[in-house]
């Protein structure tokens, strides 16, 4: 294994916040993702779904966890089912966790392979009264793609047409959102190695270079230094490009006297980073483009301070274009008349500030809940002027406390100042 994995003892306590809020009788399966095929005989990597990571550390395909905290039987309150390994898999893919190794890793007692699963489900579901079902509920996802769970999913309804049905994700997304110390310290790891990919550029820019050498940069230093690579698709944006909100061609060059918008992230243990932040190609802001960056900075920091326990998010991004709105009129984007709209900052920054982050870039969470201690949340605002070839975006990543909130990037170069005097080195 690549990474550091979080201790067994994380994995129960998972266990058990989800399991407290299950109904009485009820059943929960957890599944795998498919590895998805390409074509002839390719696949993709193997990707696992993040709620039975969540729930088991498990990072292994076929694998199917259940959860029976009312069963009279202890034996039925927790069941990892693996892939049964043997000596064939061992010299063509390398071995799989074996039941000693599941154990350890997972706390869980009762370890069965995958073979037993129907048959050990026959047996659960006499004393269960409902099926707990796991689906994809977050509201940006897009599924044109039958999945490992829907498939199954759609079996077990069949199976047990008589047992009730209930929807287990918005207990994952309530729970998941709240980040213990482990995971917050797994996800620093994720952003310091997307640190040292930032300052590896840092030192190398110079005008003439393509948009995917920095690419190449930000790939070595994430993979020497444990990562399995970036957390998402990478943005590359040099001069006008920046304005393009999702910008992944990465194929222009960048010239003397633009800014680049980099927003990358290093993955570590299956947590992600999400970062953003501009520099000068040439290593020297002109007067226009620091004016830019400042008004960006302020805001982010500004909306930083916003982000505390029992705020609606609503309300916060709300309040963050009310900070926004100012900085436009400033710099000569939005007269003052124009501004008595409040949705007139949305013409150059036309996305939201926000998003949960962890096992998920867009990490699950209930936006229509009070913000929670725990919650680890992006921090991006962001000024778009295509007339003058300007894009800006400066992101952290924040954990929010019941005091001021834990900025995770608290130490990178991000004022005008630091970024420029280590881009001279």
């Amino acid at each position: 294994m690549k990474y550091q994995q979080l201790s067994a003892s994380f994995y129960q306590g998972a266990r058990e916040r989800v399991s407290a809020q299950l109904p009485e009788g009820g059943v929960a399966v957890f599944f795998s993702n498919d590895i998805y095929p390409t074509s002839a005989d390719g696949t993709l990597p193997f990707k696992q779904a993040s709620d039975i990571f969540y729930l088991s550390g498990v990072d292994q395909e076929e694998t199917i966890l259940v959860l029976f905290p009312s069963s009279k039987q202890k034996a039925l309150r927790e069941i990892l089912f693996v892939r049964e390994t043997n000596d064939h898999i061992a010299v063509w893919e390398g071995a799989k966790l074996n039941k000693q190794q599941a154990n350890e890793q997972t706390g869980i007692a009762n370890i069965q392979w995958v073979s037993e699963f129907e048959k050990v489900m026959r047996v659960i579901m006499n004393e269960a009264q409902i099926l707990c079902l796991n689906d994809n509920a977050h509201t940006r996802a897009t599924i044109e793609v039958e999945t490992r769970e829907m498939r199954w999913n759609e079996k077990l309804r069949r199976d047990f047409p008589n047992h009730s049905v209930f929807r287990v994700a918005p207990i994952l997304h309530h729970v998941r959102a709240v980040k213990t110390q482990e995971e917050i310290d797994q996800l620093q790891r994720a952003i310091n190695i997307t640190r040292q990919g930032f300052e590896r550029v840092m030192k190398m820019m110079k005008p003439g270079l393509m948009e995917y050498e920095i690419e190449a940069e930000y790939a070595h230093e994430f993979l020497r230094n444990g990562s399995r690579g970036f957390a998402y698709t990478p943005i590359i944006a040099s001069g006008g490009s920046a304005c393009v909100l999702h910008y992944i061609a990465n194929d222009l060059p960048c010239k003397d006297g633009d800014l680049i918008l980099m927003d990358v992230g290093a993955e570590y243990g299956n947590y992600n980073a999400d970062m953003t932040r501009c520099i000068p190609v040439n290593g020297k802001f002109t007067p226009r483009q620091k004016e830019v960056y400042n008004a960006v900075l302020r805001v982010m920091e500004g909306a930083k301070k916003l982000l505390r326990p029992g705020v609606m998010m609503s309300d916060y991004h709300t309040q963050v274009g009310e900070l926004m709105q100012p900085e436009l009129v400033a710099l000569g984007l939005l007269t003052s008349e124009e501004a008595k709209n409040p949705l007139a900052y949305k013409k150059y920054f036309m996305h939201g500030t926000s998003h949960f982050l962890g096992l998920d870039v867009h990490d699950v969470g209930d936006w229509n809940i009070p913000i929670e201690a725990g919650n680890v949340f992006t921090v991006e605002p962001g000024i778009y002027i295509p007339e003058e070839n300007i894009g800006i975006r400066i992101e952290n990543n924040v954990v929010v406390t019941e005091g001021e909130v834990l900025d995770m990037f608290a130490d990178f170069p991000t004022t005008v100042e630091e970024i420029e005097a280590m881009m001279a080195h």
